[in-house]
This record gives structure tokens, sequence and C-alpha cells, in this order.
């Protein structure tokens, strides 16, 4: 897409998302430090625009095992980092509090680390060529983020079999988890990566739900919704892509 030449085309591709994806944690590293969010919300947002923002740059790359072996090492870098800010061996404030609830280093080994591991694996597995990619990222992303920023504001009815959990919260995944599905099914459609139609809209939401359905379980008191609700997402999606 940036060059006629495939191998300088996804040089270019590597620089530039880089910096991209760079330049959103730069963005909200700073805020954090500023206190201008509320610092969960500060890492929802994180959580938000990371691995959508990523997941636009995946049409730089080049088609085949390469482009997506390459696009998965910017989060891949990332993980490395997290393992080393987790760990204590490298120093990095701003961070941790960008990433994590309480402001403990050692958070970025639990839901953080699931995080990056799903995305760089749903890259480099699935790519841009298969709707459980999308639906896996999309409801990770998209879907858990705003079930966190929208129950913190709107959920005081509680979910009757687990009051962990709120009835606007399950909605707010439930919706944002599909409608950026949607979005992103068009996005790649346009490129001619995959054929958008009724029957994937379809089964988006029957991702979207399920994914929805297992986050507001008491079960995800237990296990981090980073890792349960990406399996969940590739369990169903590949029953019903």
């Amino acid at each position: 897409m940036l060059h006629q030449n495939s191998v300088a085309s996804d040089a270019l591709a590597i620089v530039m998302s880089s910096s991209i994806i760079l330049s959103v944690l730069r963005l909200f590293e700073e805020t954090a430090k500023r206190g201008l969010f509320d610092q969960k919300l500060n890492r929802k947002l994180v959580h938000v625009s990371v691995g959508l923002v990523f997941m636009l740059c995946w049409p730089l790359f080049s088609s085949g095992q390469r482009g997506a072996l390459l696009a998965a090492t910017i989060i891949g870098i990332n993980i490395i980092r997290m393992l080393l800010v987790g760990a204590g061996i490298w120093k990095d404030e701003a961070t941790v509090k960008s990433m994590s609830r309480f402001g403990d280093r050692r958070e970025l080994l639990e839901g953080p680390l699931y995080y990056a591991l799903t995305i760089t694996f749903a890259c480099a597995y699935y790519w841009r060529t298969s709707p459980v990619a999308i639906a896996a990222i999309c409801n990770l992303c998209a879907g858990d983020g705003f079930a966190d920023i929208i129950g913190r504001q709107f959920g005081q009815h509680k979910i009757p079999y687990n009051p962990n959990k709120s009835v606007a919260g399950s909605i707010a995944m439930g919706l944002a988890g599909f409608i950026a599905s949607l979005g992103f099914m068009s996005y790649f459609s346009s490129f001619g990566y995959i054929q958008g139609s009724w029957e994937m809209v379809a089964g988006f939401l029957k991702v979207s739900l399920a994914s929805a359905l297992v986050e507001s379980l008491p079960l995800s008191s237990q296990i981090d919704d980073n890792l349960t609700v990406p399996l969940t997402c590739t369990l169903v999606g590949s029953l019903v892509f």
C-alpha cells in the first residue's frame, strides 16, 4: 500500500504503525501523569483505543503471513516491555499509571498482558481476512472497555446473578463490541480482505452477545475479562463464521 516493493512497503508500515501506537500510548501516559482523567477511566481509554487503532493500521502491511507477523511484532514488543516493567526490571511509572487499576506495576502481568497477547495472536494467526480477529479485538477493546466506562456511570441496577456487574454495563458491552465489529467489517471489506454479508453481521451479533454474557458471569471475578472475553470470541467465532 505504501510502496511498490513489498519489503520496503512493510518497512514503512512498521515505522508508521509503531509511531501511531506509541503516540496513542504517550498521549494517555501524559493524561495519567497530569491527572486529567480518573485513573480507572484513563486505563479503560487505553484499553479501548490501542487495539482498535492498531487494527486500523493493518491495511498498511502486505498480504500473507509475512505482513501478519511483522504487524504482530509491534504489539509483541510491548509485551516484552510490560513484562520488564511488571517485574520491576524497567522503571516506567507513566506506563504503570496508564495501564493499572491501582498503580501497582504487578498488575501489568495480568490484564494488560492478556490484552496484548490476544491482539498479537489475533493479528499473527487470523490476520485481516478473518472475522474472528475482528470479533475478538472489537469485543475485547470496545466491548469490555465501554462495559466498564458505562457501568461505572449508569450501573445502579445490578445483574441478579452477579452484584459486581450492572445491566447497563452488559448492554454497553454487547452494543459497543457489535458496532465496532460492523465498522471493521466495512473497513476491511473496502480493501477486499473480507466479503461483508448479513450472515457475517449475524455472526458478529452472536459473538458480542456471548462475550457480554460471559463477562457478566460471577466467573469474571476470578478470571480476568481480558482472558475470558477473547477466548469466548474465538470459540464462538470459530463456530459461527
